[in-house]
């Protein structure tokens, strides 16, 4: 039933403004409607909404991840816009804070304004994905 729609991802953020410019400004994700209360961005035609929450709830994990053919590129321009990446005690990672998997996937962590977890990874077999 729904392998026919197309996903939105939802971001909570506690200043829809400062959220937009990291967004936009930093990862360069283009704005199609903002107001007050959410953002909505283009994330490579995934609706990406940046929602206004009283409190952000604190997520232990990855809320959303980007797919990227070439996490040096990536990660070294990412830098380049200010950006820095996070260090995990029992990881090993290299300079730029790539991971590498068991599996060859690589993996780098940031955070949005609001201390959101966000990832840039690098299949080494890319996921199957129709476009339906």
């Amino acid at each position: 039933m729904l392998n026919t729609s197309r996903i939105i991802a939802f971001v909570p953020v506690s200043d829809v403004d400062r959220a937009m410019h990291f967004y936009a400004d930093v990862l360069g994700l283009t704005v199609t409607d903002c107001t007050d209360e959410y953002c909505i961005l283009d994330a490579n035609g995934t609706c990406l909404r940046l929602t206004r929450v009283v409190e952000i709830p604190e997520a232990q994990h990855t809320i959303v991840g980007w797919n990227v053919e070439n996490i040096d590129v990536t990660t070294a321009e990412l830098a380049a816009r200010g950006l820095g990446f996070h260090r995990y005690d029992g990881i090993l990672q290299d300079q730029h804070g790539i991971w590498n998997s068991p599996s060859g996937d690589q993996v780098a962590w940031f955070s949005d304004p609001d201390g959101n977890t966000l990832s840039v990874t690098q299949f080494a077999h890319p996921p199957v994905t129709s476009t339906v």
